[in-house]
């Protein structure tokens, strides 16, 4: 069994909630902004869905499940398969043309790859990447891209 790493990151983007949950919610788009998915694809159910990490010559796949979803509010999920992790991104109208997205995201760093990586090192490098991927979101909502 592996360590859980947690991460929070947040941005605010000069779009509408609604604007902003539409791009969101094209969960197999994700990978034009989330630079280590490799892959996201529905399964016959828009709750179900598999998707594929390629990073730093590690390759991880897992299928996830929405557990919960308030439109323009929420959007929470779970592994079912493969790589252990979960998360929530939420919403927050900031007026009518700005939204704060905060993403929180969670995972088990597999057993093997544990004794190999400082949990704190590992963490910086993730929550970057996490934040990185935010502000390529943000770009994309506010250009139309």
């Amino acid at each position: 069994m592996g360590r859980w790493l947690e991460h929070s990151v947040t941005v605010e983007v000069a779009a509408s909630v609604d604007r902003v949950w539409a791009t969101w919610s094209d969960l197999e788009a994700m990978p034009r902004w989330m630079r280590w998915i490799d892959s996201v694809k529905e399964l016959g159910d828009p709750d179900l869905t598999e998707w594929t990490l390629a990073a730093q010559g590690f390759r991880f796949n897992w299928r996830a499940r929405v557990t919960k979803r308030v439109p323009a509010q929420q959007l929470h999920w779970e592994s079912v398969a493969g790589l252990p992790t979960r998360g929530a991104v939420r919403f927050y109208p900031e007026g009518t043309h700005r939204t704060g997205v905060k993403l929180s995201v969670s995972y088990e760093l597999p057993g093997m790859i544990a004794p190999l990586m400082e949990p704190n090192r590992l963490g910086g490098i993730v929550e970057r990447e996490l934040q990185a991927n935010l502000d390529r979101f943000q770009d994309l909502v506010e250009t139309g891209g």
